[in-house]
C-alpha cells in the first residue's frame, strides 16, 4: 500500500483524514458556507480535510432529480473554494472526456461506484496526474477492486485510493462487510463512506431513502477496524438537501462524531498492527 499527499493531507499514513461536504453543489453561497464550517471543525480537531461536492450527479434515481450546476459553473465554484480556503477539493467525474477539465479545477477525481469498472474513465482520470478515489461498486467484491486500482497504476498514476460504500443486499438495501476494509488495504489506502452506506437506494419513490441514525455506528466500527480516512456527506439542513438528504449527516452532529472516532483511532493505532 503506497501513501501519498494531497495538499496537506497524507493518504495512507497513520493519521486519519476526512472527506466531507454536501452531496451536490446547491449554490455557490451554500457550498462556501459548508466548506468554511467544515474547515473550522476540522481545524479545531487537527483533522486533515478534503472538501467534496459534485458539479453533476449523473446517476439520479429519477430524471427529475436535481443534478447540480453542471461542468462550467460547478468547476468554477470548486476552484474558487479551493483558492479561498486552501482546502484540497474532490468531485465526481462521469465521462473520460471531462477528466482533464475537471483536473484543472480540483485535487481529487472521484470515480462513482457504478462506474468503478469503466476502464476508459479510470485511465483518463489516471492520466491527469491528480489523485483518484475509486468508490467500490455496490456489486463488487473487495478483492476484485485490485483490478480497478491496477488500471490507474498501470496508466502511470500511483496516487489512488478506494472508498467502501456498502454492498447491495437484496432490493433497496445495502450492507457493509467490515472484512472489505483490511482486504482492500492490502493494495490501496481505504476510506470508509459512512453516509452512502446507510442509503436505501431508490427506496423512497423517485429518490433514495436512508437510515442516518446508523452513520455513527458504522463510522465507529470502520475506524476501529482500521481505515485511512472517513467520507461523510454533511448538510446543514438534511431535509432540505437537493440530493442525498435522507442519508446525510446533520452538520451539528459532525463534531461529536469526529471526536469519538478520533479517540477510537488513537486506541486502534496503539492496539493493532497496521493491516
Amino acid at each position: 500500500m503506497r501513501d501519498f499527499e494531497i495538499g496537506n493531507v497524507r493518504v495512507g499514513a497513520s493519521a486519519l483524514f476526512l472527506i466531507a461536504g454536501p452531496c451536490v453543489i446547491e449554490s455557490e453561497r451554500h457550498a462556501r458556507s459548508m466548506a468554511e464550517a467544515l474547515q473550522r471543525i476540522a481545524a479545531d480537531l487537527d483533522l486533515p480535510l478534503i472538501f467534496k461536492a459534485s458539479y453533476d450527479k449523473a446517476n439520479r434515481t429519477s430524471a427529475a432529480g436535481y443534478r447540480g450546476p453542471g461542468l462550467e459553473s460547478g468547476l468554477r465554484i470548486l476552484r474558487a473554494l479551493a483558492e479561498s480556503t486552501g482546502l484540497p477539493v474532490l468531485t465526481d467525474v462521469h465521462q473520460a472526456e471531462d477528466c482533464q477539465r475537471v483536473a484543472e479545477a480540483v485535487d481529487v477525481l472521484q470515480i462513482p461506484a457504478f462506474l468503478c469498472r469503466q476502464t476508459d474513465l479510470l485511465v483518463a482520470a489516471a492520466g491527469t496526474g491528480r489523485a483518484v478515489n475509486i468508490k467500490k461498486g455496490q456489486f463488487a467484491a473487495p478483492w476484485d477492486m485490485r483490478h480497478a486500482v491496477e488500471k490507474v497504476t498501470g496508466a502511470g498514476n500511483d496516487r489512488v485510493f478506494l472508498t467502501e460504500r456498502g454492498t447491495t443486499f437484496g432490493y433497496n438495501n445495502l450492507v457493509v462487510d467490515m472484512r472489505s476494509l483490511p482486504a482492500m488495504r492490502k493494495f490501496a489506502p481505504v476510506v470508509f463512506d459512512g453516509t452512502h452506506s446507510v442509503q436505501t437506494p431508490s427506496a423512497a419513490g423517485g429518490h433514495s431513502g436512508g437510515q442516518p441514525e446508523f452513520i455513527p455506528v458504522l463510522a465507529r466500527a470502520a475506524v476501529a477496524a482500521g481505515v485511512d480516512g472517513l467520507f461523510l456527506e454533511v448538510h446543514d439542513d438534511p431535509p432540505k438537501a437537493l440530493s442525498d438528504g435522507a442519508n446525510a449527516l446533520d452538520l451539528k452532529l459532525l463534531r461529536p462524531l469526529l471526536e469519538t472516532v478520533l479517540a477510537l483511532h488513537a486506541v486502534q493505532e496503539r492496539a493493532a498492527p497496521t493491516l
